[in-house]
Parts: C-alpha cells; sequence; structure tokens
C-alpha cells in the first residue's frame, strides 16, 4: 500500500519508518530539504503523482488544519490520521470524501494504558490522577530545543497541547469532561514562549474528581495515573510499564515504537481503538477550556 507522510520533522520521519517497516511504500511532504526516498513539495502534488490510500498528516501543530483541508481539496479518498491535537483551535472538518480520519494518540495502546483502563472498566473510580513531565530543554540532547515548534505558541506548542494525551486518555477511560478550572502557563526559566506547566481539575460522566498535571519540567521523564476505586488502589507507570493492584505488579515489556505501529495497523483495519475526530476535537475544547479557565480563575462548563 502506498501510504504518504505530510511532514518531516521528529514525529514525520518515524512515522515514515514504521510504515515502511510494515511494508508499505512512502512518500513525505516536506518544505525543507530533507532525506527522503520520494518528496514532494505540496500535498495536491503528492496525491497526483503518488496516489497514496492512506495519509498521516504529521505536520506542525498550527499547520494540521490547513493539510488536512489540502488533503481534501486534492480529492484524497483515503484513511487519514492527524497527530495530536487534531487541530490548535476546535474547528469542523472540511468538506471530504476521506474513507475515515482518527487522532493518533497512540498511548491507547500503550499495554499497561490498556490494562490500567481494563481493570478500571470493572470498578468505580472516586478519583483519578494523571501526571506527565519531562525537561524540554534535555528531549533531544543534540538539538537546539528553543528552535522546536514546542518552544513557540504560534506554532502550536505548549505542554498543554503537546502532552495532551493524558486529557485524550482520561476522557476516553472516564467518559467525556463536564467542567473543568485550570492553572498553567510559562512559568519557568525555560527560553520559550509556550506554556510549560499546566494544571487541570475536572469532572467527567464517571468520575466525580479527576486531575492532570502536565509539564515541561520534570528533570526525569515521568508519566503515570493513579485511580482510586471501590476495588482499591490501581496505578500505572507507561515509562517502566508496569501496573499495580490488590497487592499484584504486573509488567510490560514495551518500546515506544510498539504503540505507534499499532495505531497504524488499527487505522488501516478501520480504527478500532483509535481517538476519533469528535473525541479529538472534545480535547481541543477541553484545552481552550483550561486556557480560559487559567486566565479567568474559573469553572468552565463543557
Amino acid at each position: 500500500m502506498r501510504a504518504l507522510v505530510v511532514g518531516y520533522g521528529a514525529s514525520g520521519a518515524r512515522h515514515a519508518r514504521l510504515l515502511e517497516g510494515l511494508g508499505h511504500e512512502i512518500a513525505v511532504v516536506s518544505r525543507r530539504k530533507v532525506e527522503a526516498a520520494r518528496v514532494h513539495r505540496t500535498v495536491a502534488e503528492a496525491i497526483a503523482d503518488f496516489a497514496p490510500a492512506y495519509a498521516v498528516v504529521a505536520s506542525r501543530t498550527d499547520e494540521h488544519s490547513g493539510d488536512v483541508a489540502a488533503l481534501a481539496d486534492a480529492g484524497f479518498r483515503g484513511m487519514v490520521l492527524v497527530e495530536k491535537p487534531l487541530f490548535e483551535r476546535a474547528q469542523a472538518l472540511p468538506e471530504n470524501d476521506f474513507a475515515g480520519v482518527f487522532v493518533a494518540y497512540n498511548l491507547r495502546f500503550h499495554p499497561a494504558l490498556r490494562r490500567f483502563k481494563e481493570i478500571l472498566d470493572q470498578a468505580r473510580p472516586y478519583a483519578v490522577h494523571a501526571y506527565v513531565g519531562h525537561d524540554l530543554s534535555k528531549w533531544w540532547p543534540d538539538k537546539d530545543y528553543r528552535m522546536n515548534f514546542r518552544a513557540k505558541r504560534a506554532e502550536g506548542g505548549g505542554a498543554l497541547r503537546d502532552l495532551s494525551h493524558e486529557l485524550d486518555y482520561l476522557n476516553w477511560m472516564l467518559g467525556s469532561w463536564t467542567r473543568l478550572t485550570a492553572l498553567g502557563g510559562h512559568v519557568s526559566r525555560l527560553e520559550t514562549d509556550s506554556d510549560d506547566v499546566f494544571s487541570l481539575l475536572f469532572e467527567t460522566r464517571r468520575c466525580p474528581v479527576v486531575s492532570a498535571q502536565l509539564n515541561y519540567l520534570d528533570s526525569t521523564l515521568r508519566r503515570e495515573v493513579l485511580a482510586l476505586t471501590d476495588k482499591g488502589t490501581l496505578r500505572a507507570d507507561l515509562v517502566a510499564g508496569s501496573v499495580e493492584f490488590a497487592g499484584d505488579t504486573e509488567s510490560f515489556d514495551v518500546d515506544r515504537d510498539h504503540t505507534f505501529a499499532a495505531e497504524h495497523r488499527a487505522a488501516l483495519a478501520g480504527g478500532g481503538d483509535l481517538c476519533t475526530v469528535d473525541e479529538g476535537l472534545a480535547v481541543v475544547r477541553m484545552v481552550e477550556a483550561a486556557e480560559r479557565a487559567a486566565a479567568g480563575h474559573q469553572w468552565i462548563a463543557a
């Protein structure tokens, strides 16, 4: 199958490598000079010359809406996977003939998180708390973090959007959010103008107390979620790949490529547990609500 990757930064290069490893023929769209077997300068050119059946939008967050529109305008009829978050701001998809559209929240395919959800589905959650943190300046030791879009507010960067995996999987596991409040912004010495810390407190249809802590500052990479339930305490460490519950610890051997490959297989099979457009837009609206709440110190209804 022919697969097109739009955008060829670190994320796009990973998608291209994994899709090639899955046996697909790959082309990329990039305005930069990049090392790839087949490169097109525009989406329209790629659709006309390469005729892909699958497209992955892996450009900067602020470019997602334009790239999805370009696919629609070019008459693309295949499956589309858009890197998270779906858009920088909530908006409807353009009119299109796509076979389907999904959002690449790959943590839904992390075996520890899937086991966490399996246990949580059989319990009554009283409170759930998620945490993710990593020092942005240490993500790429050989690159200047200040040049990355994550450091630039105008390009859709910032912890709130970039680390929105937590918002997606909390809604996925607990039902959609109903109201929230938040604090956050740029508070550190990182040389960025994007937010580097955000804390959200909200409720969902299944759980009365939910929190998410997202930051670009933790000197140690951490990604954890804890649930207090009527069956006991449930904890998952997504970095270590472990789940603790009822005195037992389960461990999962998983590398980072596993979840990305799994989401591609799911997309090509019709979707499965992938994040839908409606779910992706719910996260974008949650992000916007958190920004408004943090600016006005208020509760925002869904």
